[in-house]
Order: structure tokens, then C-alpha cells, then sequence
């Protein structure tokens, strides 16, 4: 493992201003709030797979739009997590998929 000494960049420290939503964005948030369940367990270490049709797919990038809904729906602050385990599968057009769970 190689370790660098420098403090981590929160995404909240990327971006000069203030960050709008987009219009797919929140029609993706109400979307993904109503195909979550009612309820889940959660816990500190979460796993998400993520079905992409292409292999361009960048795996970081759906990351923290889907945690801030989790967030949003089941009312839990994502600072308590303290492992994420992320994969990236490569399905057809149409198959996309995003598969998580908490441990």
C-alpha cells in the first residue's frame, strides 16, 4: 500500500460558489428515493456495484449523488461510514443497475 502525506480534499472544497442542483439531477434524486425500499439496515461499511454500459464509465463519479440520497432517505449522515467498497460491472444498454448493501 502507498501512503501519501497530505489531508484528504473534500468534494465540498472542489468548487468555487455555490452548487445548484441540476434538473436531472433532482428528477434522478426523486426517482432513486422511490425505487429505494421503505427501510434498510445500515451500517459503517457499505458496498455498492454499479452496472455501467460503458467501460468509459468513470466508477467515482456516481459515488456521492447516490450516498446524498441515501442520506436523504433513510436519514443517516454518511461521516458514519467508514469503509466503501465499490465495483464497477460492464452490462448492456438498458441493464444499468446500482446494487448496495451495509455491513
Amino acid at each position: 500500500m502507498t501512503k501519501i502525506e497530505i489531508k484528504p480534499l473534500s468534494v465540498n472544497r472542489v468548487w468555487k460558489g455555490i452548487r445548484f442542483k441540476t434538473e436531472e439531477y433532482e428528477r434522478y434524486e426523486r426517482d432513486v428515493c422511490l425505487l429505494l425500499p421503505k427501510e434498510i439496515p445500515y451500517g459503517k461499511h457499505l458496498f455498492i456495484e454499479f452496472g455501467f454500459n460503458s467501460r468509459a464509465s468513470d466508477l467515482d463519479n456516481p459515488v456521492k449523488p447516490f450516498l446524498d440520497i441515501l442520506q436523504k432517505k433513510y436519514g443517516f449522515n454518511d461521516n458514519e461510514i467508514e469503509q466503501l467498497t465499490l465495483l464497477k460491472k460492464i452490462v448492456p444498454r438498458g441493464q444499468e443497475y446500482i446494487e448496495f448493501h451495509f455491513e
